[in-house]
C-alpha cells in the first residue's frame, strides 16, 4: 500500500509541475503563474506569487512589471483608493516607463471609479479624475486612452457643475440669499454652460432683489440682459421691474 502511495504522490507532484508555464527564467514563470491566476480572478494567490517575484528577484526584468500587476489587481479588486496609491507610487519610482500612458489612465480610472452615484455627497474624486484625464490628453494625445479622456473629464464637469448649482440652489430655498447669491455669481464667472449661466444670472437678480440690494439688482439685471438667452429675459426683465418700483418707494 504505502508503495502504491508513494508513486501516487509522485505523479501527483509531476502533474501539478507540468502546469507550470514556461519560461527562461524563474522570474518569468512566477510572472505568468500570477497571469494565470489573474485570468481566473485567484487574486490572493496572484499577489503571493508576484510578492515572492519581487522578493526573491528584486533586479529581474519582471519585477517593475510584477509591481504594475499588484496595482492592476487593486483595481480589479475594486479598491479603488489604494489603486491609485500604487499607481501614482508606480508611476513617481518608474518616470520613464515605456507605458506611462497606461498608467496615468489607471490613476484617472481609480478616481473616476470613486464619484459617487449622487451630486449631494463628496465628489473630490471627481477633481481628482479630471486632473489626470487631462495629464492623458495633453502629455498622451496620441495614446488609446484620449479620446475617453476627454469623454470622461467631461462627464466629471458636469457632474461638479451639478454640485455648484445644487449648493446655490439650497441656499437659496432657505432663504440665505446672501451665500446664495455668492454661490451663483461663482458659478457665473467659472462655468461656462450655457444653462447654467442663465439659470445663475436670474437667481443673483432675484437674490439682490430679496436681500433688498435694489442698486445691485439693477447693475446685475442691465448687465445680464445682454448675455442671457432670449428665454430668461422675460423673468430677469419683472425682476429689474419689481426692484426699480420698491428703490423708487424706498427713496
Amino acid at each position: 500500500m504505502k508503495p502504491f502511495l508513494s508513486i501516487a504522490l509522485l505523479v501527483l507532484l509531476f502533474s501539478c509541475s507540468s502546469d507550470r508555464p514556461k519560461g527562461k527564467t524563474a522570474a518569468e514563470i512566477l510572472f505568468k503563474e500570477a497571469q494565470s491566476f489573474i485570468d481566473n480572478k485567484r487574486y490572493i494567490l496572484a499577489t503571493e506569487k508576484l510578492n515572492q517575484l519581487r522578493s526573491q528577484y528584486p533586479y529581474s526584468f519582471y519585477s517593475t512589471q510584477a509591481e504594475l500587476l499588484q496595482a492592476d489587481i487593486l483595481f480589479l479588486q475594486e479598491n479603488y483608493v489604494e489603486a491609485a496609491a500604487a499607481y501614482i507610487l508606480f508611476r513617481d519610482f518608474h518616470p520613464r516607463y515605456k507605458r506611462l500612458a497606461y498608467v496615468v489612465w489607471k490613476i484617472a480610472e481609480s478616481f473616476q471609479s470613486q464619484i459617487p452615484s449622487t451630486i449631494d455627497r463628496d465628489l473630490s474624486p471627481a477633481k481628482e479624475a479630471i486632473k489626470y484625464y487631462k495629464e492623458v490628453a495633453q502629455r498622451y494625445p496620441r495614446s488609446e486612452y484620449a479620446k475617453n479622456a476627454e469623454e470622461n473629464i467631461g462627464k466629471a464637469k458636469g457632474m461638479l457643475n451639478e454640485k455648484e448649482k445644487y449648493i446655490a440652489d439650497f441656499y437659496f430655498k432657505t432663504e440665505e440669499y446672501s451665500a446664495a447669491r455668492y454661490r451663483y455669481l461663482s458659478i457665473i464667472k467659472n462655468i461656462s454652460d450655457g444653462t447654467l449661466q442663465d439659470h445663475s444670472k436670474k437667481r443673483v437678480v432675484k437674490a439682490s432683489l430679496l436681500l433688498e440690494d435694489f442698486k445691485g439688482c439693477l447693475k446685475y439685471g442691465d448687465d445680464y440682459l445682454r448675455t442671457i438667452s432670449d428665454t430668461s429675459k422675460e423673468e430677469i426683465e419683472n425682476t429689474i421691474s419689481q426692484c426699480k418700483q420698491s428703490l423708487n418707494n424706498k427713496e
